[in-house]
Parts: C-alpha cells; structure tokens; sequence
C-alpha cells in the first residue's frame, strides 16, 4: 500500500549543488530534498575538480567571460542567460566562501585564479588544487544540516512525477528505504544532475544517468538540445568505472599531450594546442587512440614533483593505479562529463509544466548551447539553483488532486550494461546516420521488453536528436555531416522527439 502525504512546500529531487543551493535559497518556507544516496555522495558537483568560474580579478569582467562562453558554446547560447550567469557569478561564488567553501587565496585575501581552456583570462576559483567541487559541497551540506527549513531525507528517489488533469505537477510518487510514497506538495524542483551513466566511460557517478531528464519527459515537459553531450578529453584510462578524471587545470598549468612515442600531437588538431576547446581536444585523443598511438598527459614537468599538493585527487587516482605522474605520463580517454541538453527552463527554472521547476545539470538554461565552457558547471548550479529556490519559494499548495500513478518501469542491471555499451559506441564522441540509427533500433527494443524506463527514455532522447541535426557543431560531431549548418536550438517533447523534430527557440 503507498503511503500518502502533504508538504506544503517544495520538494527537490537531488542534493547536489543546484539540488542544495535552492533548498537554502527556498528559506524560512520549508523544502524536503530527495536524495537517492548519502549527502555528498552520487553527485557530479562533489567530484568536480577544476572549480569555479568567474570574473572576480581586476583583469576580468562580466562581459570577457560572457563573451568566452559564447565563444565555446558555438553559436547556440542564449545571450540573457549567458549575461545573466556571468554578471551573478562573481557573487555566488563570495556566498559559498561565506558559508565556509575554502577556495585558495592569495596572501592578500584575493582568490588564486587559474587559467582553464577557452579562457582568455585566469578565473577559476580552485580549492587545494583539484578539490573545489568536495570542498564546496561540504560547506553547502554544513548549512543545509543546520537549516532549521530544510528537511532531508536520503535513500529517497524519484519515481514519477504527480500530476493533476490539468498537466499541472503536484507532487513525486518516491521510493524511500524501499517504500512507495505519494508525497503531494507546492511545487517539484528537479535537481538531478546528468546523464553521465548512460554511457560506458563516464567521469560521473554511476547513479546520474538521466532519470530525471526522462521523469520530465514521461510528464510532457520541452526538453531542449539533449543531443550535446559533453566528452571530457583527459579521463585517466585506468580502467576504472566510472573514470577518475584529470582536471582541465593541468593544462591550464602546460601539461603536454602525447601519443605512445612521446610526441606532441595537439598542435596537428588546433592552434591552441592543449588550450584548444574540449570537444577539439576529446575528438584529437580520440582519433590518436583509433590510430593506435595512444593518448598521454605529460604533466611531469609542468606539474612535477608538486602533485601531491597542487592536484592531490588525481595524483591518489594515479597513484593507486601504479602510475607516479610526478615522473610518468598518465594515460587519458575521453569520457562523458557534462550534459548541456535538459529539461527547458527559463531564466528562474520555470519548465514548460505547471510546478515543476529544474536547475543543475537536469535543465537548460541556454547558457552552455552546443559546448560547456570549463568550470561553468558548479557557478550554472549555484546561480540558477538559488534563483529557482526563490520562485518555489513563492508557490502555493494549490492545484486538484493528482491523477493516480504507477511507478515507472526499472531497466535491470543488465540491460542498463547493454545500453551503456550501444551509447558510447553509436552515441559518442562520433557519430553518423548508420550508428545512430542502429542505436534507436536497440533502444526500441529494449522499451519493448522493459517498458519506457527514464534512463532508456533518456538515451533516446538524446539518440533521436543527434539523428535529426544534420551538422557538426560543440559536443556533437557527425562524421557524416562535417559542416556547421544549423544555428538553432533542439526543443522537443517526448511526443514529437520520435518524429525526429526540431524547432528553433521563439
């Protein structure tokens, strides 16, 4: 029998940052946050390494960043989103450093910046190297905890969304400790990060693969741009699920790529070598690796003998793998790390339903278009995390009863195994028609067997799109269509995504 019960307030599915940010931003109205693991754990932003990007030197401004993440974003950002993140980014990162967040100072109190790629200018707020992303969301979690407004509830996730016969959403059926329960409540926040899972070499955890991107969808919500799937270059190729990821800031710090031989191969690729953008870099290692020749970060000069304080995280991920890269180069992969598709919001996490609210990685805000910019991820989830607070803030416990509702459909371990596989096979960091193709028939198939799972509706979200943009562009490379050609956004519901639809943003 499913327990019912009413919050009046919102309720938030995820704890990551975003997740975390708007339950401090919804105060003193009470929210309770969902989360399938332990706080801390099973979510991208504590694993986040490079840090936070913003202009916060005398050197930087608002407008040099906007005007860096356009660049990256490859002709599909949305301008006012794109302002707005970089105008509020200075001052959400100065919030997490008052709630305690430890970013690297200077002797004089300002924070030590670093230069990332694509970055004309050093503003990336780091913490003890490559810790910012754990070292952020302990501060968060310390405030959340002491939050007399915000209750949490762990082993708790989202099954379906509730919604009355309007379409409007009025609550989450959750599974919580293994118990079905009906919670009716103001309004839902989607909080729950990416799609990393859905593929087989991620540097996400493994319990981010686009549940909630499928729960919106299942509910009728516009999804925009799901085909851009971020491929971060430098995974380390240890043979680890999923991958431990080395941090773009080593080669902020002039760590070289090279293949097997030893020989600098970036330079082959792109002017700016290994600064060049992350889409050139993964698909550069990428064909030297299908080539035969292997891919290498070469850090032992740039980094050296410093590893073990400048970037602890991926010297211990070296380390218990036998490599030392205080004096070996550290094999690298491209491995899924960001999606910029999501569930379509506005510019305060408004989706396209009644009540239901998104931020993080799960939405899209138009700020990242078709390639994130590095260390976007951490200041999108605090920025728009918090400005979705304040609007669930405001909502009432209103709506008609909801329409009754089953949980949806499980995909079993091995099934979820085969999907990963197909994905980064026909879905990768290259792709074609025959692939693609190939790949929508398999989901089919499973959906047939399993029923319309999140994450099966998920990757086909994403399969369906790439089909359908006929283009190279960011994250997404058609080896059949090299050609950047067209300069429109992906907004589709789960309705039309079949047909292979695509309709530029009003």
């Amino acid at each position: 029998m499913t327990d019912r019960i009413t919050f009046d307030g919102p309720v938030i599915l995820g704890a990551g940052l975003a997740g975390l940010t708007a339950a401090l931003a919804c105060a003193p109205r009470r929210a309770l946050v969902l989360s399938p693991t332990p706080l801390a754990t099973g979510c991208s932003s504590a694993w986040a390494q490079g840090g936070m990007a913003a202009a916060l030197s005398e050197e930087d401004a608002p407008a040099l960043h906007a005007a860096d993440t356009m660049a990256a974003g490859a002709g599909l950002c949305d301008p006012e989103a794109v302002a707005l993140l970089t105008t509020e980014g200075p001052a959400a990162v100065r919030a997490l450093a008052a709630l305690g967040a430890p970013f690297d100072r200077q002797t004089n109190g300002d924070f030590v910046l670093s230069l990332e790629a694509a970055h004309a200018k050093a503003r990336v707020a780091r913490v003890g190297g490559d810790g910012a992303g754990a070292a952020i969301m302990a501060a968060v979690i310390a405030a959340v905890r002491a939050a007399p407004s915000i209750e949490v509830r762990e082993n708790a996730r989202a099954r379906r969304l509730l919604q009355d016969a309007t379409g409007r959403v009025v609550g989450v059926l959750a599974e919580i400790d293994g118990k079905l329960v009906e919670i009716r409540c103001a309004s839902v926040i989607l909080a729950t990060g990416g799609v990393g899972g859905l593929y087989a070499v991620t540097t996400t955890p493994a319990e981010v693969r686009g549940e909630g991107l499928g729960l919106a969808a299942l509910a009728g919500a516009v999804i925009a741009d799901p085909e851009f799937v971020q491929f971060h270059p430098t995974a380390i190729d240890i043979g680890r699920d999923p991958a431990p990821l080395a941090t773009e800031a080593l080669r902020g710090e002039g760590a070289i790529l090279r293949d097997k031989d030893g020989r600098a191969f970036m330079a082959d690729y792109h002017p700016a070598r290994e600064l060049a953008p992350r889409d050139v870099v993964a698909r550069a290692i990428h064909a030297e690796r299908a080539a035969g020749r292997g891919a290498f970060l070469d850090a032992t000069t740039a980094v050296g003998a410093h590893f073990p304080h400048e970037f602890p995280a991926v010297f211990a991920a070296c380390m218990s793998a036998g490599i030392d890269p205080r004096v070996q180069p550290i094999p690298v992969t491209p491995a899924v790390h960001y999606h910029m598709g999501g569930v379509a919001t506005d510019l305060d996490g408004r989706t396209s339903l009644p009540g239901l609210l998104a931020a993080g990685e799960c939405a899209s805000t138009g700020v990242h278009g078709a390639n994130r910019l590095a260390s976007n991820s951490l200041l999108e989830a605090a920025v728009f995390g918090a400005r979705a607070g304040r609007v669930a803030r405001e909502l009432a416990l209103d709506g008609e009863p909801p329409l009754a509702a089953a949980p949806a459909p499980d995909l079993p371990d091995a099934a979820l195994q085969g999907l990963r596989q197909a994905m980064s096979r026909d879905a990768g960091v290259i792709r074609d028609a025959d692939g693609l193709a190939r790949l929508i028939a398999a989901l089919d198939a499973l959906e047939t067997v399993h029923g319309a799972a999140p994450t099966l509706v998920a990757a086909g979200l994403i399969a369906r799109a790439a089909l359908a943009r006929q283009e190279s562009r960011g994250g997404h490379f058609r080896a059949d269509f090299l050609a950047t050609a067209l300069p429109e956004r992906t907004f589709v519901t789960l309705d039309n995504a079949a047909a292979g639809l695509r309709y530029a943003a009003e």
